[in-house]
């Protein structure tokens, strides 16, 4: 057995990535089954280099607050900010003081500028994105910044009677930002005020000046730069996507939990879309984020289903969208030992390569109707993969041990 997977087996690099595919995707999504662990971290950054020089991929999605990324973007682009300023301010979830996060901000904006410092041609330019909402696992951000950007930018560029409101209305209406944020109402839906009077109107004159955006795109392609009006479209959809998430924090529905990861999905769907509309791009988050399959978690005992960004982007991209799930042998700082030989990641713990890519599709077939058994990790913060859905991947790229960071 371990003969026939040894044939699907390829060398860690972006040629034997795009073997795997048809033809080269809008989005390559490379997924990843544990956080914080900059040895997969540098991978990433490996094969994004390559896949910037050799198949010209220009912009890398992560899994990151969008609203945020936009900081990062700038000193890409511009140099705007400093190196240690920007992976502070730039990407979220704590993943900012990552060496290897760091480094990849370093090389884009490295690689921006010619040696003659001239810098490169726009469309030559590589773009960094953040995907994710401002969200965390105990808080969602207030909507202020993403709905105050949108009605500004409006309001320099419309006729004020065509304003749904006044930017101090909108300020009226969402009151303290500390109400938004309050991380108790995670777990205590009386505690968010996602379902009061005031996130209901400014959901309805978010929807409006969403609505106003789409209308005037003639006139405001043309009254500011693409780079504006992508932004604009950025606010709008973060706006609407934050007052949602926060109406559902409110929700004493037994499906609460089970609407907001989907919400938080839908939102990182819509902000791919968009990423993808630019231009090829390289995109990385968790397995669990952009595999094509149902996701699933428990989440305070709960059971929860949803259908990740990955699986809503591949119904509208089709071939256009890729997915090239990651997987581990060992984790041993984390208590994850050598997994049991009858699992995937136990029979690919047996090649001799330390790392390899999988043609997923090839792996199933090699195992044909023995089905490999699941793996149970015994620390929570790593996903092994599914064998039940191996060949719903393009491909898996398998590291034998993760070495401490």
């Amino acid at each position: 057995m371990v003969t026939d997977i040894e044939d699907t087996a390829h060398a860690v690099e972006a040629a034997a990535v795009m073997r795997l595919l048809p033809a080269r995707p809008r989005l390559l999504a490379l997924g990843e089954p544990t956080h914080g662990e900059d040895a997969l971290l540098d991978l990433r950054n490996e094969l994004f280099r390559q896949l910037v020089e050799q198949e010209g991929y220009r912009t890398i999605a992560i899994e990151s607050d969008c609203m945020m990324g936009l900081v990062v973007d700038d000193y890409v682009t511009s140099g705007t900010g400093s190196l240690d300023e920007v992976v502070e301010q730039g990407i979220s979830h704590g993943w900012g003081t990552s060496a290897a996060n760091r480094e990849l901000v370093r090389w884009m904006r490295a690689h921006n500028v010619r040696a003659d410092n001239d810098g490169r041609p726009v469309s030559e330019r590589l773009r960094f994105a953040g995907f994710d909402g401002p969200l965390e696992i105990t808080h969602a951000a207030s909507p202020r910044q993403a709905l105050t950007a949108l009605h500004g930018y409006l309001a320099e560029r419309v006729d004020a009677d065509l304003l749904p409101c006044t930017a101090d209305t909108l300020d009226r209406l969402l009151g303290a930002d500390d109400l938004w944020t309050d991380p108790a109402a995670m777990m205590d839906p009386s505690r968010s005020t996602g379902q009061s009077a005031e996130a209901g109107q400014l959901r309805l004159l978010a929807d409006d000046l969403v609505a106003l955006l789409d209308a005037q795109t003639p006139h405001l392609i043309t009254a500011s730069s693409r780079d504006d009006w992508d932004r604009a479209r950025l606010y709008g959809r973060t706006t609407l996507g934050l007052l949602r998430y926060h109406y559902w924090m409110a929700a004493t529905s037994p499906a609460r939990m089970t609407r907001l990861v989907g919400v938080r999905d839908q939102m990182m769907a819509h902000n791919l879309l968009a990423v993808a509309a630019r231009g090829p791009a390289v995109v990385h988050a968790h397995n669990s984020h952009l595999q094509r399959e149902k996701s699933t978690m428990r989440m305070g005992g709960m059971p929860l289903e949803w259908w990740s960004a990955g699986a809503l982007v591949s119904t509208q991209l089709g071939e256009g969208y890729a997915f090239v799930a990651t997987a581990l042998g060992t984790i041993r700082h984390q208590g994850v030992d050598t997994p049991p030989p009858d699992t995937v990641e136990g029979l690919l713990y047996a090649l001799p390569e330390d790392r390899c890519v999988i043609d997923g599709p090839r792996l199933a077939a090699a195992l044909g109707d023995t089905r490999p058994a699941p793996r149970v990790s015994p620390w929570f913060g790593y996903s092994p993969l599914d064998p039940a859905h191996l060949a719903d991947s393009d491909g898996i790229v398998f590291v034998r041990d993760v070495p401490q960071s």
